[in-house]
């Protein structure tokens, strides 16, 4: 999708150079303020179409319309880059959650997808809730993710670091890293100071994970809870919801206190 030329605003895109008097100036100034900022909102409301047209498809389960998404991003990444205004108004839209291309891209045409089988029919003639399959990526599509991300990082920086950090998470699930880290806390002959750095990185880590409307560790919550106990799985819940408003020394000084706990918890049970 590009992004096209209002129309109406060809002729007042800039004030004539022309003898006018101080009032007529004025009014001048006012009509080409007025035009940008109309300008701008309709730009802006076009980016953020163009983003939810082609995000819609790139989250489909369906691997032929991932591809017509991310050939619609690529687009429209080529589109924006004409301009630096519509750069910088595609810029904010990746600071919406809903309208991120890198989180998209990398959950749906950049992830792998373990073989689904379909062990009965159950679900056809009990009327139990259809099953929800979601075809695995191309290579196609890789290829056109790939390109999509390289050129939404190239737009915006901050989406390398989002880009580096979604890695991050992948790689942390592929390693098990909650089980790891949670083993180790549970290890009583484990030195005390690595079993406090772990339960400081699990406070971390669920803190980041409850800011999100989507966390990236959807099921963190059950896995600590299976892994470390009822009790001890609440606490962190708990002590990760405060200490947000307070200077940095005091939130190192009560993530210190909280881990401690933590630990305390688990050698009580």
């Amino acid at each position: 999708m590009y992004l096209k030329k209002a129309l109406w605003a060809e002729g007042l895109a800039a004030p004539k150079a022309s003898p006018e008097s101080d009032e007529q100036q004025t009014q001048s100034t006012a009509v080409h303020e007025l035009v940008n900022s109309l300008n701008r909102k309709r730009l802006y409301r076009e980016i953020t179409l163009a983003l939810k047209t082609g995000l819609r498809d790139a989250r489909a389960e369906f691997s032929f319309l991932r591809v017509r998404g991310l050939r619609t991003l690529l687009k429209f990444l080529r589109s924006v880059a004409e301009s630096d205004s519509t750069v910088q108004l595609f810029c904010q839209t990746q600071s919406l959650p809903d309208l991120q291309v890198v989180g998209a891209v990398f959950e749906h045409s950049l992830k792998e997808r373990e073989e689904e089988e379909v062990e009965s029919m159950g679900h056809i003639y009990d009327g139990v809730e259809s099953l929800k399959i979601t075809s695995p990526s191309t290579d196609a599509e890789v290829a056109l993710a790939l390109r999509v991300l390289e050129g939404c990082c190239l737009l915006h920086r901050e989406s390398t670091v989002l880009a580096h950090h979604h890695n991050a998470i992948q790689e942390f699930e592929a390693c098990n890293g909650i089980e790891e880290v949670a083993e180790l806390i549970r290890d009583k002959q484990v030195d005390e100071n690595l079993r406090l750095k772990c339960g400081e990185f699990l406070l971390l880590l669920i803190g980041h994970v409850n800011v999100r409307e989507r966390p990236p560790l959807a099921a963190i919550h059950e896995d600590i809870r299976r892994l470390l106990g009822e009790k001890s799985a609440s606490l962190i819940w708990a002590a990760s919801q405060f200490g947000s408003t307070l200077d940095p020394k005091e939130r190192l000084t009560a993530l210190h206190i909280q881990a401690r706990r933590v630990l305390e918890s688990l050698d009580l049970y």
